[in-house]
């Protein structure tokens, strides 16, 4: 017996000095925790949005396009996304973040979407111009077609959101069975966002003259949800789904500072970004 229980504390110690050797080397993984890490990414969308009414206002007019459509202006798969010249062609995404712990981390972050009203599409209009033009009249949910005479309105260098970001980062490896997330790591994202939008908007109205400058126009909030995947320690491929709601009230048509429009809307992007993760 006195033997046996010798084997058996001897056994005991040894697994448990694996198992402490185990868990000092997970804890060595550069992966096992995040907190302290820098982070910076660059990747591309695709969006979709709500209709939206949008008001139109200036001296002698005041009228809204009633459910407005719109879409993207999507580049494909091209080398502007890196060429500095003309990065801002395309509809990109730009973060740049740091965990404040292993779970958490806050970003500041450029998405560079491009919205585009549907040209010549037929939409209700109400209110009323009188500039002297070929559109003065009163309109009451009247069917209009958006000529480019009449109407042409886009935001494309671009529908810039300026935002923060709160993220949950969590590895998930352990479901497909990877043994060291140095190599492969995978993890699950969600967050919370919220910021300024500094569209350029190009708006030829009623035939006066565009503004087609950068300008605050508005706010908007986020959330998000994506799959991260890390590949030897430094190196991340995301891709995320992104929704949110935009609202701008203040948004420059003209060179007349008293032409304004107005909109609110919800927006939906599809992302891919490539990254890197370091500490400093």
């Amino acid at each position: 017996m006195k033997k046996l229980f010798t084997a058996a504390c001897v056994a005991f110690l040894f697994t448990n000095c694996l198992s402490a050797q185990e868990e000092i080397k997970l804890q060595d993984k550069y992966t096992a925790h995040n907190k302290g890490k820098f982070f910076i990414s660059w990747g591309g969308n695709r969006d979709s949005y709500s209709k939206s009414d949008v008001t139109f206002r200036g001296d002698g007019y005041k009228f809204t396009v009633e459910n407005m459509t719109a879409h993207d202006k999507p580049k494909g798969w091209h080398i502007d996304y890196i060429n500095p010249s003309k990065m801002t062609i395309p509809q990109t995404n730009f973060r740049l973040g740091y965990f404040f712990s292993d779970h958490y981390s806050v970003t500041v972050g450029l998405d560079h979407m491009k919205y585009v009203m549907t040209q010549n599409q037929i939409a209700n209009v109400s209110g009323n111009i009188a500039i002297g033009s070929d559109f003065d009249g009163t309109y009451n949910h009247t069917p209009t077609e958006m000529t480019p005479e009449f109407l042409k309105y886009e935001h494309t260098d671009g529908l810039n959101y300026v935002h923060t970001e709160v993220s949950r980062f969590d590895d998930i490896s352990a479901l497909f069975k990877l043994p060291n997330t140095d190599k492969v790591q995978i993890n699950l994202t969600e967050g919370l966002g919220a910021g300024l939008l500094y569209p350029k908007t190009n708006t030829t109205l009623l035939g006066k003259p565009r503004h087609d400058d950068f300008h605050t126009s508005g706010y908007g909030i986020s959330a998000k949800a994506g799959l991260n995947i890390t590949f030897f320690k430094h190196f991340y491929l995301q891709g995320e789904l992104k929704g949110g709601y935009i609202n701008m009230q203040d948004i420059r048509t003209t060179q007349s500072p008293t032409d304004k429009a107005a909109q609110d809307f919800y927006f939906f992007q599809k992302i891919i970004a490539f990254g890197g993760i370091f500490k400093i």
